[in-house]
């Protein structure tokens, strides 16, 4: 066998070349923050809604059951109340944020900068031309490029790919190095600048081509699915990842707990005061994180109530009581939920 027949061979294999996908969830395996909501923001994990400046507007956003074949799931964006008009500076898009560190492959700024392709699947009621962008966070720069979903209500496979920026910049950091957006509403103040070569970022290069009248119609779809990004010329088979390898990578950035079931705190101290425990995270997060109540905790006899949190770090915090105990005393956290994030 030659050897472009040996590379076809590993290509053409589901379980060759892994890692090779820098987008996470993009199959929409995981949902920690539950299944469906209304508006924009986080739902499906590591994906973000954006809706900027509208007035009419309501979209509700799901991890749903459908995709193609191979894909349990995929992500649904249904706009249930019309956009009477599109406005110049109204926009709807999602987006994935990317750590930079682990864009390093890409070589960006360098003579050796390489192409990177994006491939989807994709489903909609609404016909017609589609924008997306790449762009550099650290240096400021995008590109941008258009899709056409041309039959309505049937999964269609997508493929972009651009050049390497050698003038680019992407920081070996935990920063946000690339920022990946997909358009389905956009006004003139997004679509007026030509984007499909690299330069310096503009509200004007963020959707440019971008021409389908989605979300100016009530009910109208958009589903995605088989999201992956990786450095060449040609997409290469989705690379699926098992659930609780996705779901860790998503843990990274954001991790709903279940509930506390009598989470002991300890007053160890010759002194009264609050009991205290340090809570350790499931993955190291990719900074120190913010942590919010989700679900309230039980209070009364023995129980905290709220607690409070601090000495964040990205592997562990402290949770302490909201009530004050006698030294080696204890209490117990039960029932409440915590929502911790170290989104980009």
């Amino acid at each position: 066998m030659s050897k472009a027949a040996e590379l076809a061979a590993l290509i053409g294999s589901q379980t060759a070349l892994s890692n090779r996908n820098v987008i996470i969830n993009g199959a929409f395996q995981c949902s920690q923050r539950g299944t469906s909501t209304t508006g924009g923001g986080f739902l499906v994990d590591r994906f973000e809604l954006n809706i900027n400046n509208t007035d009419n507007i309501a979209i509700t956003q799901s991890q749903d059951s459908s995709g193609p074949s191979g894909f349990a799931n995929s992500w649904k964006i249904l706009a249930t109340t019309a956009e009477s008009a599109v406005a110049a500076d109204e926009r709807v898009r999602f987006r994935q944020n990317i750590e930079g560190q682990n864009l390093q492959q890409f070589a960006f700024g360098t003579s050796a900068a390489k192409s990177m392709t994006l491939s989807f699947y994709v489903k909609s009621n609404k016909t017609g031309t589609y924008a997306v962008n790449l762009e550099q966070d650290d240096a400021s720069r995008v590109i941008g490029s258009t899709y056409t979903i041309s039959s309505a209500d049937t999964w269609e496979f997508k493929t972009i790919t651009v050049g390497g920026d050698t003038s680019g910049t992407i920081n070996d950091d935990n920063g946000a190095g690339l920022i990946v957006s997909w358009y389905l509403l956009a006004g003139s103040n997004y679509t007026a600048t030509d984007n499909t070569s690299y330069g310096a970022s503009a509200d004007g290069k963020q959707a440019y081509g971008h021409s389908t009248t989605w979300g100016q119609a009530t009910n109208d779809n958009f589903f995605i699915t088989g999201i992956q990004l990786e450095v060449g010329e040609q997409a290469t088979p989705f690379e699926h990842r098992s659930f609780a390898d996705e779901l860790l990578r998503c843990q990274r950035y954001f991790f709903r707990t279940g509930a506390f079931s009598y989470f002991l705190m300890g007053r160890w101290h010759h002194n009264n005061g609050s009991p205290l425990a340090s809570f350790n995270l499931p993955t190291t997060m990719r900074a120190a994180p913010g942590v919010s109540v989700s679900t309230a905790f039980a209070s009364g006899s023995g129980y905290t109530g709220t607690p409070t949190f601090g000495d964040f770090d990205p592997n562990n915090f402290t949770i302490a009581s909201a009530t004050s105990r006698n030294a080696n005393d204890v209490q117990w956290a039960n029932t409440g939920k915590l929502d911790i994030s170290a989104e980009l």
